[in-house]
């Protein structure tokens, strides 16, 4: 038994989760979703400890949540830190600067995992056809339509099919491939 793999998996988890809950703040303010959702107000209560403090001295801007994406910068470098010291046993030197492009190109790329991954779940309750009034199904589509909306404008009709969600997933591929993000 190695309590070092499992302390290192613990950590690495929880950041992940965190980061996610962050992350997800930033994107319903940013999609201005339901703040009175039960999946919203957990995500509320789970980030005001960190952000209500912080977002005193960092405003928001043109309606982004400024202090979220900083706080999300800053939990990808905590979490490299901590991380990079327990396989290391320290930090190496001069990784500071390194750190910050890590951070922003992990941020870049959480941010397009996102989105990919919940217009995928979106495609995918909207075969079932879920409960349009569940919290999860509004939130997922709340999120999503302000990215799928101004797609489908651009499309013509197809007979009933939807096509937004395949080019919006084609893009942010496309995106993460020109910016080689994967």
């Amino acid at each position: 038994m190695n309590p070092q793999g499992a302390l290192f998996f613990l950590l690495d988890f929880a950041f992940s989760v965190y980061i996610f809950i962050v992350l997800t703040r930033f994107v319903l303010q940013l999609a201005r979703a339901d703040f009175y959702n039960p999946i919203s107000q957990f995500v509320l209560k789970a980030t005001n400890p960190l952000l209500r403090p912080m977002r005193r001295v960092i405003p928001g801007y043109g309606g982004l949540d400024i202090a979220s994406l900083v706080l999300v910068i800053i939990l990808i470098i905590l979490k490299a830190v901590v991380l990079l010291s327990i396989q290391m046993g320290g930090l190496p030197s001069g990784v500071g600067g390194q750190l910050v492009i890590y951070a922003l190109r992990e941020l870049a790329t959480l941010i397009l995992d996102y989105v990919f991954w919940t217009v995928l779940i979106r495609v995918i309750l909207s075969w079932v056809a879920p409960d349009p009034y569940n919290p999860v199904v509004r939130v997922i589509v709340q999120i999503t339509e302000p990215i799928m909306a101004p797609v489908r404008k651009l499309l013509p009709p197809m007979g009933g099919f939807d096509l937004s969600p395949l080019i919006v997933l084609l893009g942010i591929q496309l995106l993460q491939i020109l910016f080689r993000l994967h």
